[in-house]
């Protein structure tokens, strides 16, 4: 196993830095579009929980065995770490590839649209209409490139950002859900019978509604990235991966919970912009306003957060001399990845400009499932090596490991059986598997895999 070594990045991100930066990554737009596209596909009150809570889970069995793990191999890359220590550099300079020009790209454009869209209706302009819809493109390539520059500039910078809009957008949401439990329960009773209609509830629709609220989850990973930013690991950032992610579960069921209080099945299958949709039924164009405004910051969070961790995986590819080594370059005034940050966000700005909210999510869940598969089995070869010690052991092993990995294959497999997503999914395999050829390519340059 390649043993931990010191980084070039100063570690300045605490524990409660560490902890926003979980959520930060995490709450960003699935909570605020995700529910329209799950109704679509699970009618039902209790399949729409359901799947929420078993997406929660899902993330939870990830993040205690990536708690153990980071805790082993607290280095800036994280998961490119632990694939390349636990796999070989080969799957490690995959999921680097996979990073630049698919994964982050998806991701930006994904959540910056989400961001854009708010702000229009805020202004009151309405997003799915022309021109707008093509304005919410361009707003959102600006909201990455500021973004951007805030972490270029220093991860004090980025930090501050993300632990702001945390506070923001998780006051938001509670408020959001106790202004539904308070004035939109009573009302109506909520909309939770009947619990199971007929015909709301399949394997297939289910596997489908499942990668949505996946996406929703995705970033309980993300503080790896940058764990060789974090003040003692060993301890920090198995706390912030549990602590971070637990709330985040809570938050998302129980915001579930208030828009069904407020809106039945059919009303949220309808709504792109659910939180506004309820806020706008309790207290009018004023709640619009505040949800959007909260729906805001939290995208803008997400940005910051996204684009905090997510450079530093390119990073440490260029560090290893499998990229180009001026990515591997520190900013020699702000001491961050400047290059590897410009280089995220020009994908991004590329992809927000070319693909649907829609597709930009479903083509992220699928391209990182397989490197988070590979992340947490990556325990299973590194616990058999020499000089692995973590400071922290994933609970209920190997069930959870297991568990996570099970879970991903049956996803990964719907995507290819259901005829609607197989020539996509298999189309984003087949350009992760390009990447072989370039690594060959660098790995005979060095003499060696």
């Amino acid at each position: 196993m390649t043993s931990p070594s010191p980084s070039r990045l100063p570690r300045s991100i605490g524990l409660w830095s560490a902890i926003a930066v979980v959520i930060g990554s995490t709450i960003g737009s699935g909570i605020f579009r995700s529910p329209a596209g799950i109704a679509e596909r699970l009618p039902g009150p209790l399949p729409m929980l359901s799947v929420w809570v078993l997406g929660g889970i899902f993330a939870l069995c990830g993040a205690f065995t990536l708690a153990e793990v980071s805790s082993a191999i607290p280095e800036t890359g994280g998961l490119y770490a632990f694939l390349r220590d636990g796999w070989g550099r080969l799957y490690g300079f995959l999921f680097g590839w996979a990073q630049l020009v698919i994964i982050r790209a998806a991701s930006l454009g994904a959540i910056s649209i989400t961001f854009a869209e708010y702000f229009l209706r805020v202004l009151g302009y309405d997003p799915r209409v022309a021109p707008y819809d093509m304005y919410s493109h361009r707003l959102a390539a600006v909201a990455i490139l500021v973004t951007a520059t805030f972490n270029l500039v220093g991860v004090r910078w980025g930090a501050l950002v993300t632990n702001l809009t945390t506070l923001a957008k998780y006051g938001g949401l509670l408020f959001i859900i106790a202004l539904a439990l308070t004035l939109g329960l009573p009302g109506t009773g909520g909309h939770f019978t009947p619990a199971v209609p007929p015909g709301s509830i399949s394997i297939a629709p289910f596997g489908l509604a499942l990668v949505a609220v996946l996406w929703a989850y995705d970033g309980w990973a993300d503080l790896s990235y940058a764990a060789g930013e974090v003040k003692d690991p060993q301890r920090n950032l198995p706390r912030a991966l549990i602590i971070g992610t637990l709330l985040v579960i809570a938050i998302y069921v129980l915001a579930n919970v208030a828009y069904l209080s407020v809106l039945d099945v059919n009303e949220i299958r309808g709504s792109k912009l659910v939180a506004a949709d309820v806020a706008e039924r309790l207290i009018g164009r004023k709640g619009v306003i505040f949800v959007s405004v909260t729906v805001m910051l939290s995208t803008f969070g997400t940005l910051s957060s996204v684009l905090l961790t997510s450079p530093r995986i390119l990073f440490a590819l260029a560090d290893d001399r499998l990229f180009f080594k001026q990515v591997a370059k520190v900013h020699p005034r702000f001491g961050t990845p400047y290059v590897a940050i410009m280089l995220v966000a020009a994908m991004g700005v590329a992809f927000v400009l070319l693909q649907t909210f829609e597709k930009l999510t479903d083509t992220y869940v699928i391209a990182v499932l397989p490197f988070y598969a590979l992340g947490v089995a990556a325990v299973f070869p590194l616990r058999k090596k020499a000089g692995y010690k973590p400071s922290f052991r994933t609970p209920w092993y190997p069930v959870v490991p297991i568990l996570f990995i099970a879970s991903t294959i049956f996803l990964l497999g719907n995507s290819v059986v259901e005829p609607g997503t197989r020539i996509w999914t298999l189309g984003i395999f087949a350009v992760i598997l390009a990447g072989i050829p370039f690594y060959w390519f660098v790995a005979k340059k060095q003499g060696g895999t």
